[in-house]
């Protein structure tokens, strides 16, 4: 448990909970508790999906200016691997993810929302990548991130102007999955999550594993990460159990062990 972070799980589901008033700034402490949160989501078996929620009034709204003011070239250089590595610790947790979005998503908040597999936003959200109003750039992953998910052209949209981006247009353009009234956002990461909760384990990692890293390939080394993946499947417990089940009673009806 950390001061500002920290996970609590619910019948399969992490909540990994940031709570630093006002705003979720993502200060180096926090920064390293986020790691410690996704390490310890990554590793635990209760834990089968993960949901990120800066609470009711705000997810993060970025980095922690005053401290990042007196930083020099030389404090960025050191701090900005550990940035970027701390945030990439949820993307990397081989389970299913969610951003659980209120309030703000600015900066460094956006970043981490990024790093989840599914964005569901508040309709009052406010999202977007404001550094350059700073004379910076995004360094927690914006520019790698945001490019794969919403296109070079519209990341470069966001990222030169600095604008936020409304809930409407951030589902428009596919910076978020879903947009419900504010007090259900939270209500409705935790369904989303919910569904795999007892799912085929095993298969979800190789499924997120598979897309994961072949976005960074070309097609055939993508597709031999699929083959791979696929056939190693093969040799898990739930690989059995789910087609038992669907030669004996059809579809969507297994109980799966997770192993």
């Amino acid at each position: 448990m950390g001061e500002f972070v920290n996970l609590t799980v619910s019948d399969g589901v992490g909540t990994i909970r940031l709570d630093r008033p006002k705003m979720n700034a993502l200060n180096v402490q926090v920064q390293e508790e986020i790691r410690a949160a996704a390490l310890e989501a990554t590793a635990s078996d209760e834990v089968r999906a993960v949901v990120i929620y800066g609470g009711e009034r705000v997810f993060a709204a970025g980095a922690d200016i005053k401290e990042m003011a007196d930083m020099s070239y030389a404090d960025m250089a050191k701090r900005s691997g550990p940035l970027q590595s701390s945030l990439s610790a949820v993307a990397e947790i081989p389970k299913p993810t969610v951003a659980a979005i209120t309030g703000y998503a600015l900066g460094g908040g956006c970043e981490l929302a990024l790093c989840t597999d599914y964005r569901i936003a508040a309709e009052d959200a406010k999202l977007g990548q404001p550094e350059i109003l700073l004379g910076i750039i995004p360094g927690a992953g914006g520019t790698q991130r945001l490019s794969r998910l919403i296109g070079p052209s519209k990341a470069k949209d966001l990222i030169y102007s600095g604008r936020f981006v409304d809930a409407a247009e951030s589902l428009a353009i596919g910076l978020v999955d879903k947009v419900v009234p504010a007090a259900s956002v939270y209500a409705e990461a935790v369904a989303w999550a919910s569904q795999f909760s007892r799912g085929a384990a095993m298969a979800l990692r190789a499924a997120k594993q598979s897309i994961d890293s072949g976005l960074g390939v070309d097609l055939t080394t993508g597709l031999e990460i699929e083959r791979q993946q696929f056939a190693a499947l093969f040799a898990t417990e739930d690989r059995a159990i789910g087609m038992k089940s669907f030669v004996e009673n059809g579809p969507g009806k297994a109980e799966f062990k997770g192993i």
